[in-house]
Parts: structure tokens; sequence; C-alpha cells
């Protein structure tokens, strides 16, 4: 299957490295602005985390360009992974749908809901596949707490809380991107999304939600708390995150979740396990690694679309519920 990478940051140079692992992908192109920051970006991945590294001369063998409708029209690829700055979600996506080509979308989505719902029909009409990247469904741990939701092993959920931290990030265009405040959505959009993702994923979308944010120098929501609520059930989901923090701040995620005979904890500083504790005593689940998610979302869309099946686990329409939820969050 013949991809083409559009936008070469943190993510961008992540899917690249994952594409070039697999036998049955291969890399036509990557297109960015500026042509030179793809040769010079060799060795480990900078970012608030590593997902691996490039050599000069894997890089060196890849075909540059600065403009996307070029690249479709001469390269005319399977497949795009636009993850590229959030305000050129709507436009790319756009764009490569239009000229018949399955599109992998990092996230966030669109801000906008409209556009996200254009977007959504766009693909219908058009019989392609666009899939939005919330790379926390597939990373193990995560897998694993859905895995003890749905199957009831340890009881019914009862209390879920999950949070997501890092520094003011600081890499590539962030820096570039306090100028243009409010472009990114913030932590809220760009980082505590994950959170929000996964628990409307895993719980459903709250009937009410208490929340409180506080501004930043990306956003008017860099921090958020938010306690969700359901009218079905008692269940409470607690979300919180952000990144007001100072930019050498250490990345942090996890979760801690209450079922009916047993609770479970899980931190990205200590990755390797799930710590589950009875009244009595404590065991540990060990995980995966969590950069395979990023290897297994990619790999799961172009399975999509070699099977011609809709994902069930990352569809356009539940991410653009995500998006609902945090606008919810910030507006009440």
């Amino acid at each position: 299957m013949k991809l083409v990478v559009v936008g070469f940051g943190f993510m961008g140079m992540t899917h690249t490295i994952n594409i070039l692992k697999n036998p049955n992908l291969r890399l036509a192109a990557i297109v960015d602005k500026n042509e030179n920051v793809v040769r010079e970006k060799v060795g480990e991945n900078p970012g608030n985390f590593t997902t691996g590294s490039l050599s000069v001369e894997e890089l060196a063998k890849i075909k540059v360009y600065t403009n996307l409708v070029e690249c479709l029209d001469t390269e005319k690829p399977d497949a795009c992974v636009i993850a590229v700055h959030t305000a050129l979600h709507y436009e790319m996506t756009k764009l490569t749908l239009e000229k018949g080509v399955h599109v992998f979308l990092e996230k966030p989505f669109c801000l906008n809901i409209e556009e996200g719902e254009k977007l959504i029909s766009l693909a219908k009409s058009q019989n392609k596949l666009l899939m939005i990247g919330h790379v926390v469904r597939f990373m193990p741990a995560y897998e694993k707490l859905k895995e003890m939701v749905d199957s009831q092993e340890f009881g019914k959920l009862e209390f879920l809380s999950l949070h997501r931290f890092s520094g003011l990030p600081a890499w590539g265009q962030w820096a570039e991107k306090q100028k243009d405040f409010g472009s990114s959505g913030g932590a809220l959009f760009d980082l505590v999304i994950h959170d929000i993702d996964f628990a409307q994923w895993l719980c459903g979308v709250p009937n009410k939600i208490d929340a409180s944010c506080l501004p930043g120098k990306l956003s008017n929501h860099d921090y958020v708390s938010a306690m969700w609520s359901y009218n079905h059930s008692d269940l409470k989901v607690k979300v919180e995150g952000g990144n007001t923090f100072h930019s050498a701040y250490p990345f942090q995620a996890g979760f801690s979740a209450r079922f009916a005979n047993a609770s479970i904890l899980f931190s990205s500083k200590e990755s390797d396990n799930i710590v589950v504790a009875t009244d009595t005593e404590t065991k540990l689940i060990p995980v995966g690694d969590a950069n395979d998610g990023f290897s297994g979302e990619l790999y799961y869309f172009t399975d999509c679309i070699r099977k011609n099946e809709v994902p069930e686990k990352c569809t356009a329409e539940s991410a653009l519920e995500a998006i609902k939820v945090c606008w919810l969050m910030v507006n009440g």
C-alpha cells in the first residue's frame, strides 16, 4: 500500500518510522512546507517522549514535496497520513478526500463541529476511509482497561479517573503557535482530548459535566478538571490534565479505576504494569509498550482499507463526539 505523510513534526516523524518498519507499506513521499526540515531530522524523534529514530540513509530515499496537490497528482497514493497543525486539518483533509485518497488524520479532528460533519459526509460520498488518530485506544494498558470493563472480571466499574500532563510544548513550531493564541485548541483539544476520547468511548457521552478550565500560553483552556455524570448509572468519571507547567516538566499520564471488587492503577512513569488492589493484597498485570499504540493504530487503518471495512475502533463520528464533549467542558 502506497502512503504519503503530510507534515513532518513529532507525529509525522512517528508515522514515518512506523510506515518504514512495515513491509506491507510503502512510503511514497513526505509533504512539508519546509523541504529542508525533512532532511535535517535525523536521530531520535523530539517531543514530550521518544517514539523512535530515523537515519540519514532512510530519509535520503524519500521524496519530499512542499505542495500537497502536486504530491497527490504525481504520486497517486492509496492513503495520506495528515499530521499538520490543527488549523489546517479541515482544508488538507478535504483536499485529499476530493482527490479520492483515504485519510488518517491526527487528532484533534476539527475544532469546528460543522467542518467535522462536512468531512464525514465527504468521505462517505467518496467511499473513502477517514480515521482519526486517537492513539490511546490502541495503547496496551488502556486496551487492558477496556477489557476489564467489558468483561467485568472485577465487577462493575464505579469510578474512573484519567490524567495527562506535560510541560508547555517547546519543540517544532510550538513556540511560534503561542503567537496564534487558541489556534491549536490548547491543551484541552490537543492533549487532554486523548482521555476525553477514551472515556467517552469506554463509558459513553456524559449527561452532565462539571468542569473548570484555566488559561495558559496556548489557549484559555490549557488546564482542565472535569467530573462526568450519567443519568443511567451512578458511574463518575474524572478527567484532568494540561500543559500549564514549564517546558521541561516531565510528561505523565495514567488512570485509576474502582470496580466493585478491586481497584486498579496505571502510570506512564511506571508503565510496565497495571497494579490491581483489593482490600487484602496487590498484584501486577504486565502490559506492553505504550509506543506500540502508534504502530497499532496505523496498521489498523491500513488493514481496514485492505479489507474494505469500516473501522469499529476509531471512527470519525466517534472522534467528533470527543470534540463536542470538549466544547461542553468549555461552555457548560
